[in-house]
């Protein structure tokens, strides 16, 4: 009924298909198998008419060439085309989709024959001729696609991929709906990824790769060929057949799983091993306070006498001994004796100390009470020195006796 010889089709310089060869006997199911991208749909396109690309060879139906024939002259001759994702019309009712099937010549003088037919194959689709078919489940939407097709009285359906998106129960009952199909007299190729149900009902079938077909042969011959079983059917890694000459090599068994090994200690117990470990904290030396600084000569009396520059404050040392009992840094204190002696001419008066005051806001300690003689004697001994400082003059040189 139908024959493939030599088909090709390329998308400009890109080949998708390449001398195909094929046939379709009346009352057949054959199916193509094959991987994504390997020519099954561009096959189908080429054989209906719709194909986009440049096509070659030749396509005959009963002795009738289809290539180069416009579409809707290949439908007068009897192919019916269902396609990927059904095709149906969404906002049509079921009567009116399956109507619309019946346009040509071909399927006018049998529309309600036809009708029937369809109705008999799919009984869901008599009970709901009136439902609009976008609220129909995908396993109905696609019997709507097929009993569409089935009303142009075709001699040839032909299918692209009908169980995509179907679960697994409408899987099995639309293939029943194409062995009915098939008992009716009507040939059918089918494009198919879904290989162990679509075997299990097709008569022959043919292996699609690389745009290429590789192999042919009967259903049943394809299911039991072990290289078939482990590229489509899911068969065991230890099978190694032979497709169209090529031998597919036994996958290499997986590594044994590791034991796993046995429960050690409590993360807890390891972390108070690991702080037992630790070395003891040691205290810390109390750091020393820096000594102050001495106090540099003057310049020699030839040179002008640089202009002084504020000292470097010096960075915060920690409090010494003597800070912590006197209540204040002894560099400040000394510093504020001093200002006091020039202040007051030398002379150090009695003053009341003073009340304590938060740590916030430390004060200096009253330097000037008499009942601690030791700390006057050494105020005075500052004095004495600060003013021996003011009255200090470098000695001229001597000149050089000639």
């Amino acid at each position: 009924m139908l024959d493939v010889t030599g088909l090709s089709v390329a998308y400009g310089k890109h080949p998708a298909l390449n001398e195909a060869v094929l046939r379709v006997n009346r009352g057949e199911i054959v199916v193509i198998l094959g991987a994504d991208g390997a020519g099954k749909s561009t096959l189908l396109k080429a054989v209906s008419g719709i194909c986009e690309g440049r096509v070659q060879g030749s396509v005959t139906l009963n002795g009738t060439e289809l290539v180069g024939l416009p579409p809707h002259r290949i439908v007068e001759e009897g192919v019916a085309l269902v396609p990927e994702g059904r095709g149906v019309f969404p906002d049509l009712t079921v009567q009116e989709n399956l109507t619309l099937g019946a346009y040509s010549d071909r399927a006018r003088e049998e529309e309600g024959a036809n009708l029937e037919r369809v109705m008999t194959l799919f009984p869901k689709l008599g009970e709901r001729r009136g439902q609009v078919v976008r609220t129909m489940s995908g396993g109905e939407q696609q019997m709507v696609a097929i009993g569409r097709a089935m009303m142009s009285n075709p001699a040839l359906l032909t299918l692209d991929e009908p169980s995509l998106g179907l679960s697994p129960l409408l899987c099995k009952e639309l293939f029943q709906n194409l062995s009915l199909v098939r008992e009716t007299g009507i040939g059918i190729l089918l494009v198919e990824q879904n290989a162990k149900q679509s075997l299990a009902i097709a008569d022959r079938g043919y292996l699609l790769e690389n745009t290429r077909i590789v192999h042919e042969g009967r259903a049943a011959d394809l299911r039991s060929d072990p290289a078939v079983q482990a590229a489509y059917l899911g068969g065991g890694g230890t099978a190694t057949g032979a497709v169209a000459g090529k031998t597919t090599a036994p996958k290499t068994p997986a590594p044994a799983a590791r034991p796993r090994p046995a429960k050690g200690p409590a993360p807890s117990d390891i972390a108070a091993q690991a702080l037992a470990g630790l070395p003891s904290a040691r205290p810390r030396p109390a750091p020393t306070a820096a000594p102050a600084p001495k106090p540099q000569p003057a310049a020699p009396a030839a040179a002008p006498p640089p202009r002084p520059q504020p000292a470097p404050r010096p960075a915060p040392a920690a409090r010494s001994e003597a800070d912590r009992v006197l209540g204040a840094p002894v560099t400040d204190m000394v510093a504020r004796a001093a200002d006091l002696s020039r202040q007051r001419g030398g002379t150090v008066r009695p003053a009341r100390r003073p009340e304590a005051t938060p740590r916030s806001t430390p004060t200096f300690p009253d330097l000037t009470s008499g009942s601690d003689d030791r700390l006057q004697s050494i105020l005075a001994e500052i004095e004495d020195a600060a003013a021996r400082a003011r009255d200090w003059r470098p000695a001229r040189p001597r000149k050089e006796e000639t």
